[in-house]
């Protein structure tokens, strides 16, 4: 089985809270996974803050939005940003792989219908486009009252996401935003960087407080991919091919 690296398109959203304004946030995020971005959510725990309504509202997203959840403490926030980050490249690749074997082979037919050695031949090419696709990732952070003495942990977690990703052969693309922001709901502050040094400068600034509208920073980041995918098609002639065709 031989595919071409396609662009992996993730949302990662931190938050230690439930939303309280606008649009819900699950819905949202199977807006976003319809149009091929991945919505991944890490619950950021401090002395077990996070409710099981939060717990509930975590899962939903991530559930709906086709990605990974993950509930931690703030001190092991650095590694699962890692792995959720991973983690839903490789249940992106899975899933487009499993649609092409149905294609191929009947509706029903997955990876784990195979015989082990094709099985293993499959994991090899998952594992092999884990590692060349290129990766788009905006990050979500929330930015309410009680994140206030997390972000700092925040921000080392996202500097090490960049080590980590830019170890790949793959092409990286990371944008950060906050929510909310001063003025707005959601608040750009890293443009698309393949790294994310610039964090150091920005995250020292950042004011916390106020309401939690995770639904509408969900919608503003699925504008934003979308506004990128429109400004590559008016600068290029070439048809990218993209996992999310496929999807």
């Amino acid at each position: 089985m031989t595919m071409k690296p396609g662009t992996l398109r993730q949302i990662l959203l931190l938050t230690d809270g439930c939303s309280n304004q606008g649009t819900d946030p699950a819905f949202m995020a199977a807006r976003a996974y319809e149009q091929g971005i991945t919505v991944n959510v890490i619950g950021v725990m401090e002395n077990d803050v996070i409710d099981e309504k939060g717990m509930n509202e975590i899962q939903a997203i991530a559930r709906s939005g086709g990605g990974a959840s993950q509930i931690v403490y703030a001190q092991q926030l650095s590694q699962t940003v890692q792995m959720v980050t991973r983690k839903a490249m490789t249940q992106t690749i899975q899933g487009v792989i499993n649609r092409e074997l149905q294609q191929i082979l009947g509706s029903s037919t997955t990876m784990e219908d195979l015989p082990p050695d094709k099985r293993g031949e499959v994991m090899e090419v998952v594992d092999e486009l884990g590692e060349t696709s290129k990766l788009e990732v905006l990050i979500l952070v929330d930015t309410s009252a009680s994140m206030k003495h997390k972000l700092e942990i925040v921000k080392d977690s996202l500097l090490d996401l960049s080590l980590s990703m830019n170890a790949r052969q793959g092409d990286n693309q990371f944008s950060v935003f906050a929510f909310p922001g001063k003025k707005n709901d959601v608040e750009k502050l890293v443009d698309w960087t393949p790294k994310l040094e610039v964090l150091t400068k920005i995250f020292p600034k950042l004011t916390t407080g106020g309401i939690t509208p995770t639904g509408p920073a969900i919608e503003e980041a699925v504008a934003f991919f979308n506004k990128k995918r429109s400004l590559r098609g008016l600068l290029s002639n070439d048809d990218e091919q993209y996992f999310e065709e496929s999807m």
